[in-house]
């Protein structure tokens, strides 16, 4: 079942959109991309709190959320948070196949 990690990074003075634009800058966000098991890696910038950063973050299973937790890329990671001073919030939520009901509502 695919694990979807949504990701709120919160700073001050742009230091959110420093933190990912270094992600993506240094190469990091796409190797993440690259590896095993993962299906998204993306930043977003909520339209009401410009101080905020999502990352929705997807994974095929579990075993391939942890192998990525126990990479070396995770200590990149801490690191660009500490330096920007970010704090986090997280929602997780598990992959299910919309109804039919859901489906109507969802313009292609």
């Amino acid at each position: 079942m695919s694990i979807t990690v949504n990701l709120y990074y919160h700073g001050e003075n742009g230091n959110a959109l420093k933190f990912a634009r270094e992600m993506e800058e240094k190469g990091i966000a796409q190797a993440i991309r690259n590896e095993k098991g993962n299906l998204r890696y993306e930043y977003f910038i909520p339209l009401n709190d410009p101080e905020t950063i999502l990352l929705i973050d997807s994974w095929a299973d579990q075993e391939a959320l942890d192998i990525h937790h126990a990479s070396d890329m995770m200590k990149q990671i801490a690191e660009l948070r500490d330096k920007y001073d970010l704090h986090m919030e997280a929602e997780r939520y598990t992959g299910i196949e919309m109804n039919s009901k859901d489906s109507s509502f969802i313009r292609k």
